[in-house]
This record gives structure tokens, sequence and C-alpha cells, in this order.
């Protein structure tokens, strides 16, 4: 199944769209340890026809972020296809996703992400409207349904693909499980089977194994992971050589994992003009980073005191120094986290 933009791997690997979390040097960071594509966090289209300075601002990635989407939503096709020509023009991305999938209340109490999926009209229009606004390729993220009784991910994937997707992504839980439950990998499945675009599946994807096995059950196209990748970037390399059948490479010890964050917040702190938000905001990710290793607590309790990127490298030197992580401990590799960020 080809993709309607270049990717490099015969089975692409994604990062998923995340409020808050897909900000442009975590996206750098995945592609870094085996992301072969990236997705903006999911922004409005209000905000960005309107120009509004936040919302701007996050739509900025470099090349070596590329191939990268950018991902919009509403429920108003005009100011959709209107963002998606700004987003076309002035920023020139390999493809532009909508989301149709956000479960958060404050998204979808405006009709927006999976709050579309209660009117199925309004989504073909919106497809319509954006595909005739860019000459990118427009490519859809969903969940199965808004909820049990609406559930139908075959009846909703062949819908937008008849309004013009380019690639469906589908997310198989409805919009009323939130996070709770399994993701149904089978519907994954049941739609790749339906489609003559390429589907990826996404949804429970917490170790670089279930990315084989979601390959295994559902024969997808690609594989998107989203908090699957907090704190353990190289779940993207390591789910590579499982792919190739190749030995996994290990998981980094606890220094390289502490080498691994600092890169990361270096990284914010370049790219962020607020330097001690961005260091209030960076904690979510340092816990994640931690997660897992002995004496967690107290080091979280540490860490998401921080006010400024100064102050970790010194808080990861007294651990070390305490001797609480052993030459060659691994984290374990957990699912969940402090933030639950909004992903579709």
């Amino acid at each position: 199944m080809t993709f309607p933009y270049p990717v490099a791997a015969d089975v692409p690997l994604f990062l998923a769209p995340m409020a808050g979390v897909s900000e442009s040097p975590f996206r750098r960071l995945c592609r870094q340890h085996g992301a072969d594509v990236v997705v903006s966090e999911f922004l409005s289209a209000e905000g960005i026809r309107r120009e509004n300075e936040a919302t701007i601002s996050k739509l900025r990635f470099g090349d070596d972020e590329r191939p990268i989407g950018v991902q919009i939503f509403g429920a108003d096709a005009t100011a959709m296809a209107e963002a998606a020509a700004l987003v076309t023009d002035v920023f020139q991305p390999e493809f532009v996703d909508i989301n149709f999938g956000c479960p958060v209340k404050k998204v979808v109490k405006r009709n927006g992400g999976s709050g579309c999926l209660k009117d199925l009209g309004l989504v073909e229009s919106i497809i319509r409207a954006v595909s005739r606004a860019t000459h990118l390729p427009v490519t859809v993220k969903t969940r199965s349904g808004w909820s049990e009784d609406t559930r139908d991910p075959v009846g909703i994937a062949l819908r937008m693909q008849d309004a013009g997707a380019r690639a469906f992504t589908l997310h198989a839980r409805t919009r009323t499980q939130m996070y709770t439950g399994q993701a149904r990998w089978e519907e994954i499945a049941a739609v790749v089977d339906a489609l003559d675009i390429p589907v990826i599946g996404n949804g429970d994807i917490k170790t670089p194994e279930d990315v084989v096995r979601m390959l295994d059950v559902t024969k997808a196209a690609g594989i998107m992971v989203g908090r699957g990748a907090f704190g353990q970037p190289w779940i993207f390399d390591q789910a590579k050589d499982l792919i190739a059948r190749r030995p996994k490479r290990p998981t980094p010890p606890v220094e390289e994992r502490f080498a691994v964050a600092l890169k990361h917040a270096r990284m914010v702190e370049a790219y962020e003009a607020d330097p001690r938000g961005a260091a209030i905001e960076f904690r979510k990710h340092l816990g994640w980073y931690v997660k897992g290793l002995p004496n967690s607590a107290e080091l979280r309790k540490k860490l998401h005191a921080v006010n400024s990127f100064g102050e970790i490298e010194a808080i990861f030197g007294e651990y070390l120094a305490a001797g609480h992580a052993h030459a060659g401990a691994e984290a374990r590799a957990e699912d969940g986290a402090e933030l639950e960020p909004a992903e579709a």
C-alpha cells in the first residue's frame, strides 16, 4: 500500500499528535530514535485562520522533522479549508491531517474531534472542503465511533475514503470509552480489508512488542505510537529491530536514560521563548523518563518541583551518586502517566 507522501520504511512508524506533548523538540527526538513520520499537536482551525499567535507558534517545525503532517480540528468546513490553505502556503508540511478522534470534552463540546462522528455528513463536507483547499494529501485520524450504539469503524472509514481521505488512522475505541477498556485491533484489521488507502493502526501500543503484535493482527500499512513513547522515545528503534526480525536493542540503562532526558530538556530550552514556563511544562516528561526506576517516587517529587532546566542535571547527578541506579538497570515499560494528553 503506497502512502501519499514519501516514507523511507516499508512499515512506517508514526508519532501520534498529542496536545502538549507532540511539540517540535519531542518530534525531533523521536525522529532521531526511529520514528518515520511525525504529526503536529492537533491545532484549532479557528486559531490558525485567525492567525492566533499561540496557535501559529505551534506550527513551527524544522527540516529534520520531515516527513511531517499538520493536524487540524474544527466543525466548520469553511474554517477548516481556510486553515488548511494557510498551513499549505506558509508551512508546507508533507500532508494535512484532520482530527476526527479527540475525545476531550473542551474539543467535543464545540463538535470538534470525535464530536464530528455524530454527523458523518459534516465529516464528509469537511474532508471535501479541506481537499479542495490544498494540493497536499489530506489524511484523517478517528475513532471507531461516537459510542457503542454508533460503533461502525468500517462504515466510517469507507465514508471518509469516499470523501477524499488519502490515508486513514484508526484508534480502535469509541469516544465514550476515552482511554478505558481495550482497543479492538480486530476493527483495524477489518478497516484494512475494506479500504483502498493506507490504514495506520493506533491504540494500546505500550511496548515495542505491541507494535509487532498489532502488525500481525491487523496487517496495517503503518503503526502510530502515542503514549507508549512517553519517557521512552527509543521504542521506535526497538520496534524496528523486531519488525526486521533482528535482536531488539536493549532499553537504555539509567545513565543513558538520563542523558536522553537532558538532551530533550536542552532542545526544549533552545526552542521555547519562556525558559521558566518551559521548564515547568517539561516536568511531565521528567516524570515519564524516571517512571519505574528504583526510588522513583522521591525522584519524581524533586523533578516535579523544578523551575529551571539547570536544576535537572543536578537532581539526576544526586540520584546516581546515591547509588539508587545499579549498572544496567532498566525501567519497566509501563503505560499511563501523570498527564493524559488529548490524543484521538
